[in-house]
């Protein structure tokens, strides 16, 4: 036991906590290391989850600026795909002590249950959007329509994307997913679309503690540990970012005759919502972007 009163350095504690995060193991793995008990580097784990989120969140954790989007669509262009944010695919995390009676909300089938994340990503890995939570008995398109990913668009706060594909104007964004059944724009897409899963890939690599099954009862306490590693994943790639992938800014100058490629339009009315809300989910939209692909290609 530890005497009382006894006051950890931050640095011990820090290290235990990340430790965890990194090595996915429980909080009684530090206590050779660290000399913590089991309570106290768990609480230092959640405590220390819920400062990275408070400091961190809103630089690490956010949507596209303007000035974001236009580097992000100039690479995608460059990559065969003019007009496209990011890839977007789900991550499921077995969560091993899921209570008895919500295990037939989180397990598919015979399956053991998982919460799913939802994650846009950019070529060069950063994680855009993340929607964390939902059961794993759903599949991508239903947490689709639960997640926040175009609440933006529908409430006019999202930049304005215009851009042209086979000679069409479109003025709305588009995440890649894998639907394609065209074989020359499958090959080509999967190529793009590859860094989502990449994308996964480094994330479980980096922080094993969403590799393994979550040990935690609570989902809050779950989906803080998710947020504060995607936070430092960020912080991660921000630092070790390449030179190549940071753009000179008069190359996306724009001649005095070219209307500005970005507009911000803000909501006035229910019928605009609504209207906003219709142009996003417009199947004949997307069906006519999907053929403009596949003849740009």
């Amino acid at each position: 036991m530890q005497p009382d009163g006894l006051v950890y350095h931050p640095y011990k504690k820090c290290t235990a906590s990340i430790q965890q995060l990194a090595y996915g193991g429980g909080a009684d793995t530090v206590d050779e290391y660290v000399r913590l008990a089991e309570t106290t580097a768990r609480k230092c784990l959640h405590n220390f989850t819920a400062g990275i989120i408070g400091l961190f969140g809103d630089e690490y954790i956010r949507r596209p600026t303007p000035e974001d989007l236009e580097r992000l669509l100039h690479i995608r262009e460059e990559r065969g795909f003019p007009g496209m944010i990011g890839s977007i695919d789900c991550m499921h995390w077995e969560w091993k002590n899921c209570m008895t009676a919500w295990k037939g909300m989180y397990s598919r089938g015979t399956g053991k249950p998982t919460i799913v994340l939802e994650a846009v990503v950019s070529y060069d890995l950063w994680i855009w959007h993340a929607f964390f939570g939902a059961p794993g008995t759903m599949n991508d398109l239903n947490i689709l329509d639960r997640s926040p990913v175009f609440d933006d668009n529908i409430n006019g706060n999202a930049p304005q994307v215009n851009f042209y594909v086979n000679g069409m104007e479109y003025h709305l964004g588009y995440y890649l997913t894998d639907d394609e059944k065209n074989s020359l724009f499958a090959k080509i897409q999967e190529a793009v679309r590859k860094d989502v899963e990449r994308a996964f890939g480094v994330f479980q690599a980096r922080f094993s503690v969403v590799k393994n099954p979550s040990k935690l009862w609570d989902k809050d306490k779950i989906e803080n540990i998710m947020r504060a590693c995607i936070i430092l994943h960020n912080m991660i790639v921000e630092d070790e970012r390449s030179s190549f992938t940071q753009y000179v800014v008069f190359e996306f100058q724009q001649g005095e005759d070219v209307d500005d490629t970005f507009s911000v339009n803000m909501p006035t009315n229910l019928g605009n919502t609504i209207d906003r809300r219709t142009s996003v989910r417009n199947r004949q939209a997307h069906q006519q972007l999907k053929n403009d692909l596949i003849e740009n290609i």
